[in-house]
């Protein structure tokens, strides 16, 4: 019997610093990447994050390994902070453990996804999205 999707969001988080979404701010103030990785339709709802490179959930792992001929031009090395926002903070988690897998160890999310960032009362972009296909 499977243990479930609570017990795999558990193992996930298991050791990873998550942030608020203040903590979220001053971390990509101090350099780190800010992925979002909600759909077009979230985002559309939602609204974009300030700052944020958008990276759909099916690449997002080559996108961000450095050593990937599909790479962004941000993912530098392993040494990278990374805070990867999804609506809710659930799928960000799974989304980070694996970029942990993959060698990013400071890869992390945030606690309350974009919902939490707007009920924090942090602003949301009024630029057009930063989107990586």
């Amino acid at each position: 019997m499977s243990p479930g999707v609570d017990a795999l969001l558990e193992q996930a988080r298991a050791g990873v610093r998550r942030l608020n979404p203040h903590q979220a701010v001053e971390a990509v103030r101090a350099g780190a990447l800010l992925i979002d990785t909600r759909t077009d339709v979230q985002r559309r709802e939602q609204g974009d994050l300030p700052g944020a490179i958008v990276i759909d959930r099916t690449v997002l792992e080559w996108r961000l390994d450095p050593a990937s001929a599909w790479r962004i031009a941000e993912a530098t090395g392993y040494d990278l902070e990374v805070v990867v926002m999804c609506r809710q903070g659930y799928s960000s988690s799974l989304a980070v453990a694996s970029l942990r897998a993959l060698g990013l160890h400071r890869a992390t999310d945030v606690i309350g996804g974009v919902d939490g960032w707007r009920e924090a009362g942090l602003p949301m972009s009024d630029r057009p999205a930063d989107v990586r296909s």
